[in-house]
This record gives structure tokens, C-alpha cells and sequence, in this order.
């Protein structure tokens, strides 16, 4: 059974957690200070007044507590100022094990960077009192549509293994820029690794294949289409890329073809990409599961 953490959830989200490495910093917190050159010394004084800098002992870290490694801390993260996102999430299904939640454009599935309460994550914590939900996958923030969530601990694993082991039939749809002339592949294969240029991309190179998506074209008009994708793998940002490499960008793509600076949010133009639909053998019930986005783009 995991143990349970030293301090507990919060607001909707759960205590962060450093690792403190082999080093010579007097005390933990000139440790804190120097990793988290975002958040000044007055900061991390005043949380530990409040008691919310705890090590993995329950035992907590005080200003002058001498460092000492290999050690967890645990503290919450905090954003002064973190506007809502102006859409909100739908609870499609919710039973013992399972909740399927339909995100909408520009909210990420999990905190990160500035967003913290601004998550799928921590809005369904909050609003169905779930402390242990955690998803069982990811779509980019930019993504709209359908998101799984684990319910409880003890049955996880078999939901995880389900996308591990390509168990689950996801289906897509994008609006993509359509020049004359143009036309995709029923399948496109190809090896998508990190952009070095900006941690943010991936990008093709020449190998062996470890991405597959099949596209079929379902509507023309003007200068853009849509089309419906059905990745078979799972890698970052793969229909947008495969679509950027055929001629037809997903629109308004604020990544590819080119990067757009990121506090350039345009919630007047979200991404045209929607997680559609998913289908799967319930392994706690062995029901076959088919949900779909009730959201539609359209051209």
C-alpha cells in the first residue's frame, strides 16, 4: 500500500515533493532558496511558520534545520495570482472506479508551471471530493475532450495497463488547413523524438517508426477540412506533428508550424483538435465502455 503523505491534500491539490541531493548547503533552506530561485527566502520563512514544510518523517523543516540528504521534503505549491480559465469541465460518467471528464481547450490535465487550481486535476478533486483521483492519461492543454480518471488506488494498475498495452480505441478529430491539391494517408508512420531546439516540440527524424496515426478525410470547405485521427500510439504531440508533416496543420496550432510565445492564449481561438471518442473492455467489470465528447467542431 503507498504510504500516506505528510501533509495533505489542499484546495484540490496535494503536497509537492524535492528530493534533497548529496551537497554542502548548511540548512534545507538554503537548499530551498538556491532550487527555487522563483520563490525568495521571506517565502519559504513564512510557510514554515505555518508548519507547511514537512520532511518524509512527518518531522517539520525549520529555517535553521541543518541539511541533511537523502531526504524528502514535502511543501505546497502557491500562485499569487492565477486567472480561471473561462470554460468549464463536464463529469460524463463517475462510477466506483472510474470518472470521464470532458475538458475543455486551454485547461491542462494536471498542475504544472503557472497553473496549480487552473487543472482538470484539481477542479474534479474539488468538486467531487475525491482526494485519491489521478488520470489514467494526458492530452495537451491546448486539447479538448475526453480525459480518464482512476477512482481508487487498488484498481489503478488495471486501468494504466489498459493504455500501456494499446487496449484502448481513441478516436480524434481536427480542422486542418487544406491546400488545393491536397490529401493524407490512411496511415502515417514515423519517429518523433524531443525537439532540442525548445523542450516545448517534438520533431521527425530518419529510424525506425515508434508513431502511427490513421486519418481519414471527412469534409471539405475552402481551404480547410476535417479530418478523423486514430493514433495508435501514444507519443507527444503526434497528431500535430504528423499533421504539420503532411501539409495540413491541426489550425490554430500556437506550437507548430511555428512556436508562439506562451502567454499568447487566445481563448477566441482554441486549438482545433478534440479527443472524441474512447472505447474499452472494462476490466473491473468486463463491460465494453464507449464514451464520446459531446463537443463538435465544425467547419
Amino acid at each position: 500500500m503507498k504510504p500516506a503523505l505528510p501533509l495533505p491534500t489542499r484546495d484540490g491539490v496535494g503536497p509537492s515533493c524535492v528530493g534533497l541531493p548529496t551537497g554542502t548547503w548548511p540548512t534545507i533552506t538554503d537548499f530551498l532558496v538556491e532550487r527555487f530561485p522563483a520563490i525568495d527566502r521571506a517565502t519559504w520563512l513564512a510557510r514554515m511558520r505555518d508548519g507547511t514544510v514537512i520532511d518524509e518523517h512527518s518531522v517539520p523543516v525549520t529555517p535553521d534545520r541543518r541539511y541533511q540528504a537523502p531526504l524528502r521534503v514535502y511543501y505546497y505549491r502557491a500562485l499569487d495570482i492565477e486567472p480561471r480559465i473561462p470554460f468549464d469541465e463536464v463529469v460524463l460518467f463517475q462510477d466506483a472506479h472510474l470518472v470521464v471528464a470532458d475538458k475543455p481547450p486551454f485547461l491542462p490535465v494536471t498542475p504544472g508551471g503557472k497553473f496549480l487550481q487552473e487543472s482538470l486535476l484539481v477542479r474534479l478533486k474539488r468538486k467531487l471530493g475525491i482526494e485519491d483521483l489521478a488520470p489514467l492519461h494526458r492530452i495537451d492543454r491546448g486539447t479538448a475532450g475526453l480525459v480518464l480518471f482512476s477512482v481508487q488506488p487498488p484498481t489503478r494498475a488495471v486501468y494504466t495497463s489498459l493504455f500501456a498495452d494499446r487496449a484502448v480505441e481513441k478516436r480524434y478529430e481536427a480542422i486542418v488547413t487544406w491546400p488545393a491539391g491536397a490529401s493524407v494517408p490512411s496511415v502515417y508512420r514515423s519517429r518523433l523524438v524531443d525537439d532540442d531546439d525548445h523542450f516545448m516540440r517534438v520533431k521527425e527524424v530518419e529510424g525506425e517508426p515508434n508513431s502511427e496515426t490513421h486519418l481519414s478525410l471527412r469534409e471539405v470547405r475552402g481551404e480547410r477540412a476535417l479530418l478523423d485521427l486514430a493514433p495508435v500510439t501514444g507519443r507527444k504531440h503526434q497528431l500535430r506533428v504528423h499533421c504539420m508533416a503532411l501539409g495540413v496543420p491541426i489550425v490554430n496550432d500556437p506550437i507548430y508550424p511555428k512556436l508562439l510565445p506562451a502567454d499568447s492564449d487566445d481563448f477566441d481561438k482554441p486549438l482545433q483538435l478534440l479527443a472524441r471518442s474512447v472505447a474499452f473492455l472494462d476490466p473491473s467489470t468486463g463491460e465494453a465502455r464507449r464514451f464520446e465528447s459531446p463537443r463538435r467542431l465544425t467547419l
